[in-house]
């Protein structure tokens, strides 16, 4: 592959990972962080490091960019030293959760820039950024689809969503309510069946052999909550900001969200006690708790 150059802003725990796929693949990259060593990490691999957003995208055409939550995409995209100050950028590939509502803004203002924006969300953790087994959700007119998926491709499946600013963060969204409240279901199931006297892993064993399964029996339970790790690799806080923006998004389409609700407020009270920077699969101690169980295997 020719070498091209492409910028990346925000390598931490998922953008990392992602931005060394994409040197592995023969790209060239400038990368910006506030975290120092996050850029050190790419920089001993060839990166060039840059001072700032806008710098970035002076430097590149086509840049991505990872960040937490919606207000940071925004200022890194429209803010002082942000994208939209490059003088290069063309094509702007955002891969965090930010809601419908704030990438149709985004993609506002870039528009006023002449700057393409793509929603990209991507779903399968730390894990599926370093394997490149990510599912990543993809909304933006269909020309520039064709032009970034050989990029995308570099991250795992990609699916076309659709043109309109946003579809791929309703997926995405949709997603992470389902993924979290199998979390919560199961964590509420095993704790039943362990305070009637079942062994929790052949719990999960018969879960996973029958019509129960689903991604919390397969890999969340197996992996951080039997071991008592808790450490998956997904943020409470990040879950909780996930899910109430999935909450706003169905209450602007009035859809009701009975069990979303409860879902989100499970997850409030696991960040509540144990703070927004636990791994979200604390939530399975919450219950625990509540139930006056310990779920271990």
């Amino acid at each position: 592959m020719a070498e091209k150059t492409l910028g990346f802003i925000g390598v931490g725990r998922m953008g990392g990972p992602m931005a060394r796929r994409l040197i592995d693949a023969g790209y060239a990259l400038v990368v910006f962080d506030s975290n120092a060593e996050a850029v050190k990490k790419l920089t001993a691999r060839g990166a060039k490091s840059a001072g700032s957003a806008a710098e970035v995208a002076s430097g590149t055409e086509i840049v991505l960019m990872s960040l937490p939550t919606p207000d940071i995409v925004r200022g890194v995209a429209l803010g002082e030293r942000g994208v939209a100050q490059g003088n290069s950028v063309r094509t702007l590939i955002d891969l965090s959760t930010t809601g419908q509502g704030m990438a149709s803004a985004i993609a506002g203002g870039l528009k006023e820039r002449k700057i393409g924006w793509v929603d990209a969300p991507v779903s399968g953790g730390v894990a599926g950024a370093e394997k490149g087994t990510l599912a990543v959700m993809v909304s933006c007119p269909k020309e520039t689809y064709a032009a970034v998926e050989p990029i995308l491709k570099n991250f795992g499946r990609t699916f076309f969503a659709g043109e309109k600013p946003g579809l791929a963060q309703t997926a995405k969204l949709a997603n992470n309510l389902l993924s979290v409240a199998a979390l919560a279901a199961t964590s509420e199931a095993v704790a039943m069946g362990v305070k009637a006297g079942l062994d929790a892993k052949v719990l999960v064993d018969i879960f996973n052999a029958g019509t129960g399964r689903n991604s919390a029996t397969q890999d969340k339970f197996p992996k951080s909550i039997l071991p008592r790790s808790f450490d998956f690799g997904f943020a409470t806080g990040l879950a909780y900001k996930d899910i109430g923006l999935c909450m706003a998004e169905a209450k602007a389409l009035g859809v009701p969200m009975t069990l979303g609700a409860a879902v989100h407020a499970l997850l409030q009270a696991t960040q509540d006690k144990y703070g927004a920077a636990s791994d979200f699969t604390s939530l399975a101690r919450v219950v625990e708790e509540r139930a006056g169980v310990e779920i271990r295997g």
